[in-house]
């Protein structure tokens, strides 16, 4: 046993044609923030620190759907939501409809630690922010040029898309112009982390979904469908959130290893197969220090590393070089 980190930056039809101006910025940020993982898990950190932490890097980097680069609403706006557990005491926050939080997922820590209450949303969520003096931006920080685009491609298609949905057949041609090889939308992100003592953490944060109605929740701040952890494993899901809310995907792993005996690995392929294609995806470890990265869609950005020195950051089924 030892410890073992699992991080994600969304799950989708990532076409393999993605060019590499869209492609290596995000291998680059993977990477980075697996190696922020790796060096606090050596340095002893509990791995609820270590999952907000990399989290944190997650959504300060904009070419992922969290944070600076969440996307937009169908009003134009920016509702960002994220949760975190712990799983020795199963302890956790969530928070939703963030639209000026830098950091959402610290804001979920504190909800945690500083009030009797899991889940805190919009305008109170905002007003607690402020009472806890976390970072905040004005809302046109988190609005990119290219979500902007993001958002026409998809209302043009009169669509909610999925994590890296390409376009429509009918749209293809003004939308490869302008967003290459379909990369209409980038993804949900998320960590989850196990130190050499079993301790467990999961931590998710997302934007949404591009052209999303105002006020829409999706699985990244519910307990249970996009993140859970106990004593078992720890999960942070992604993909198309009313599918994993539907399935409570991220606790349906804990509860098929509790309960049907089954592996990490063995677990989380049986959760996500119950899913429909083309919808979910998951990272998890387990308290031994397994590693799962499974999905249902064409590809998952991902990054994971072990104690025993293995390491990979993929796109598709076969790992990066």
């Amino acid at each position: 046993m030892g410890w073992a980190i699992a991080l994600h930056g969304g799950a989708g039809d990532i076409p393999r044609s993605l060019l590499p101006d869209r492609r290596l910025p995000r291998e680059a940020g993977l990477r980075h923030c697996l190696d922020v993982g790796i060096a606090a898990l050596k340095a002893h950190k509990h791995p609820l620190d270590v999952v907000e932490l990399v989290v944190r890097e997650l959504e300060n980097y904009p070419h992922f759907n969290a944070g600076k680069g969440s996307v937009l609403t169908s009003s134009g706006t920016v509702e960002m939501e994220a949760s975190i557990m712990d799983g020795k005491s199963k302890k956790c926050g969530a928070v939703s409809g963030l639209s000026t939080v830098v950091n959402a997922v610290s804001l979920a820590r504190l909800v945690m630690e500083k009030t009797p209450h899991i889940y805190l949303g919009f305008h109170g969520a905002e007003a607690f922010a402020r009472e806890q003096g976390v970072e905040t931006a004005d809302p046109s920080y988190f609005i990119t040029p290219e979500n902007i685009e993001r958002l026409k491609q998809a209302q043009d298609a009169n669509r909610v898309q999925i994590d890296y949905t390409q376009p429509v057949q009918k749209e293809a041609k003004d939308a490869a112009a302008k967003i290459p090889n379909g990369d209409s939308q980038i993804g949900t992100v998320g960590c989850v982390a196990v130190d050499s003592e079993g301790n467990l953490a999961s931590a998710t944060s997302t934007g949404g979904l591009v052209n999303k109605m105002a006020g829409r929740i999706g699985d990244s701040p519910i307990i249970g469908a996009g993140t859970y952890a106990n004593h078992l494993c720890a999960v942070s899901a992604t993909g198309k959130g009313e599918a994993m809310i539907r399935g409570t995907v991220a606790r349906d792993v804990a509860a098929v290893m509790e309960f049907k005996g089954l592996s990490l690995k063995e677990a989380a392929a049986y959760v996500i197969d119950q899913v429909p294609p083309g919808n979910a995806g998951l990272v998890a470890v387990s308290s031994t220090g397994e590693i799962a990265t499974v999905f249902n869609t064409t590809g998952m950005f991902r990054a994971c590393a072990r104690e025993d020195g293995y390491s990979e950051v993929a796109i598709w089924d076969s790992p990066l070089k």
